[in-house]
């Protein structure tokens, strides 16, 4: 009789073969963020009321009596973002109702409160969550997340464990360990992608404190040219941390892996120019329910495959809705069965 596993698993990616026009994970990166034009599927509005009197946009794709799909984007993602619009039409494409929750001010207005949203903020999912599991009780519901949406869900999955109410979840291009990304993301050509995201960051924070006075002093925001300074002066101080490192110590899904019961699938890539590779977590690290399928090449949030120039293979949505097929497939077994 076979033993089981003390814990999870670490594998290559299935049928899964990089672009050879894409040689690192640099180009995977920027050609999955700017060259991908999926088209979005037909999609409605909610207007979602948290509990603290702030607000969610949902963006519902697809039938509504189905199984459900619950995504949450990364830093400073949106409904258009080229990976989210490639996973809803993948989502509704297999007849399944597909939700994206834009996190607070990511939706094009700008949320109620001083607060924002962060890497480890884990009650808005859950309040939405819960509310979609209401609507369709007999229904299943899996659980996506990309990069911090990624973060959000493994945390989230791992403090709840059985009671998380998820059939299946996957999660992309994770930054396990907050503390090293920050560090990654201030060297070389990833400050590019730095001064990007915290371009945007910026901007929004100077926006809303014309409508809504800030907690926190912003007359040195445009010198906090690095995510752990704007963090340590922002972030962590806008959401009760003590400090950056107070903030990415509690906020960092590595530490919550060994707390998840749900089939989970980690996607990731040892080249992501997001993080270093001392951020992957080994096999002794992950719940038996989680698998890492580990791809040597693949970018953040990249993972293009495709043997002619230009002419990309939509793999990682591919695999992402095969997984979730199987966890709906034995869910339902298991409910059959008693």
């Amino acid at each position: 009789m076979t033993e089981p596993r003390a814990h999870g698993r670490i594998l290559a990616p299935r049928h899964y073969e990089p672009a050879w026009w894409l040689p690192d994970g640099h180009s995977q990166t920027l050609w999955g963020a700017l060259a991908r034009r999926p088209r979005l599927p037909p999609w409605t509005r909610e207007r979602f009321e948290l509990p603290d009197g702030d607000f969610v946009d949902l963006a519902h794709a697809g039938p509504t009596a189905a199984p459900c799909v619950l995504v949450l984007h990364g830093l400073e993602g949106e409904l258009r973002s080229p990976p989210i619009a490639a996973l809803l039409a993948a989502v509704v494409a297999r007849g399944w109702h597909g939700v994206l929750m834009h996190f607070r001010g990511c939706s094009g207005e700008t949320n109620r409160l001083a607060r924002t949203y962060h890497s480890g903020d884990t009650a808005d999912a859950a309040a939405v969550a819960a509310a979609l599991r209401s609507r369709h009780p007999r229904l299943p519901l899996a659980l996506v997340g990309y990069s911090l949406g990624g973060n959000v869900a493994l945390k989230y999955l791992g403090e709840k464990g059985h009671a998380a109410g998820i059939t299946g979840a996957v999660a992309i291009s994770v930054p396990f360990d907050l503390a090293g990304a920050a560090r990654r993301l201030a060297q070389g050509f990833s400050k590019i992608y730095q001064r990007r995201l915290l371009t945007s960051l910026q901007l929004k924070a100077r926006q809303k404190a014309r409508h809504i006075p800030s907690p926190i002093d912003l007359t040195e925001l445009a010198r906090w040219n690095d995510f752990y300074t704007f963090d340590d002066r922002l972030t962590a101080p806008l959401h009760g941390f003590t400090d950056a490192a107070d903030y990415y110590t509690r906020s960092s899904s590595r530490q919550f892996l060994r707390g998840i019961t749900v089939p989970t699938l980690l996607i990731h890539a040892a080249d992501d120019p997001f993080m270093s590779p001392a951020a992957i977590p080994s096999a002794h690290e992950l719940a038996p329910a989680v698998t890492l399928e580990l791809a040597q090449r693949g970018g953040h949030v990249g993972f293009i495959t495709g043997r002619v120039p230009g002419r990309a293979v939509p793999w990682l949505e591919n695999r992402i809705v095969a997984h979730l097929a199987e966890c709906f497939r034995a869910g339902h077994q298991r409910g059959t069965n008693g």
